[in-house]
């Protein structure tokens, strides 16, 4: 989207620079299951000014007294776990690129989570593009200046805390063969961490375990990549490890209720021309009579499962539990990404580290290309120059 990084990186691209890129990216791990972007994006600053202005008004919702208040709902009964803290230590928002009226690119929300993402992998992302394709110095993924030591030293201290890395791990369940996984391995190359599954940490009383060349070490914080959904219907995985809704001794990065409450059912709360309409599907008044300008989506599925793109009044009719979906306008995203056969969409997750003491930091980005109906790996497998990618700016 700056024309002239742009115009430069395509009149130089060749698809053996993209094999030799994805080598790069790929070296000393395992294979990377999903698909990564022939280019990175290169935002501009009027772009970048309003994704960082957008994220400033919702972290200002989630900074009202009543915050809890207003979500408590949105976190299972069965899966709620004690000992919530005050915020989340990560916040992400994707954002959808689009055009406004006056034909300026726009970013509308699209999705928001309490949860880390891959605040690893897209370190290591942007430094093999900006070596791989000889781009400039100048190009930076970080916010705020920061280089990517001072990167590392940030993201270190939040999810540490006051600890030694051997007490802490990064946990999932079953972690090395998630698809992420590249992202686990990067993150405990730079903080020193264990990457553990679920199944490998034991409960004794209210502590938990794990064991290394023999020794049973405690561990005192859990860097916590578990989506609970994923393991509902596997109770044999919590009778075999510990169950993380019971009391323990152990301090969440970031706790797992924090999942629920900062998600699609955010977005009803928010009032902004950067977030498309959003109404709890039991609140709206009428259906409205342009059903095809707007999507049903149900509030407790992800990677967008269950949505419905085209929806019909027989759709809305046919909902049993309509207090736990929402109908948001469409947002329409522009193909502002120039390849060398037409435009490609963009999406922008923008990710925050939220330290105990202090305020949510805007540090990296990630980014998604398509040129399906939906942004998505899973929606993009037949095309190129889609995928995982990360934007660059100028220092």
């Amino acid at each position: 989207m700056i024309p002239t990084y742009r115009e430069a990186f395509n009149a130089n691209f060749t698809p053996e620079k993209y094999q030799y890129f994805l080598g790069k990216l790929g070296e000393g791990y395992p294979a990377i299951p999903f698909r990564v972007a022939e280019t990175p994006i290169f935002i501009p600053e009027t772009l970048s000014k309003k994704l960082i202005a957008a994220g400033e008004e919702i972290i200002a919702l989630i900074n009202q007294p009543n915050f809890k208040e207003l979500t408590d709902r949105a976190v299972p009964k069965d899966w709620a776990v004690p000992n919530e803290n005050d915020h989340p230590h990560f916040l992400t928002f994707d954002y959808g690129i689009c055009r406004n009226e006056q034909g300026e690119l726009m970013p509308l929300l699209i999705e928001m989570q309490g949860f880390p993402s891959l605040y690893g992998f897209q370190s290591h992302l942007a430094k093999n593009y900006k070596s791989a394709f000889g781009l400039a110095d100048q190009l930076t993924p970080y916010f705020g200046n920061l280089s990517e030591t001072e990167y590392f030293d940030l993201l270190s201290s939040v999810i540490l805390g006051d600890h030694l890395p051997h007490q802490v791990a990064l946990m999932d369940v079953d972690a090395a063969q998630q698809k992420t996984a590249i992202d686990f391995f990067i993150t405990a190359r730079h903080l020193g961490i264990k990457i553990l599954p679920l199944t490998e940490i034991k409960r004794e009383g209210r502590k938990l375990f794990y064991e290394e060349n023999g020794q049973k070490i405690q561990l005192k914080r859990i860097y916590n990549r578990l989506i609970f959904d994923e393991i509902t219907d596997q109770q044999e995985l919590l009778a075999s490890g510990f169950d993380p809704r019971e009391e323990l001794d152990i301090e969440w990065v970031t706790h797992p209720n924090w999942f629920y409450r900062i998600s699609k059912f955010t977005m009803p709360f928010l009032d902004s021309e950067f977030v498309p309409k959003t109404q709890f599907l039991d609140k709206i008044e009428s259906i409205p009579v342009d059903l095809e300008n707007y999507v049903l989506k149900p509030l407790f599925s992800f990677a967008g499962m269950g949505v419905i793109i085209d929806v019909t009044t027989a759709d809305i009719e046919g909902i049993k539990d309509p207090e736990n979906w929402i109908l948001q306008k469409k947002v329409t995203y522009e193909p502002v990404i120039q390849s060398p056969d037409g435009g490609v969409k963009a999406e922008i997750r923008m990710m925050y580290v939220w330290p105990n003491q202090g305020s949510p930091q805007l540090c990296i980005n990630l980014a998604r290309l398509s040129r399906g109906k939906m942004i998505g790996v899973r929606y993009n497998k037949d095309f190129d120059w889609v995928g995982g990618t990360v934007g660059l700016m100028e220092k």
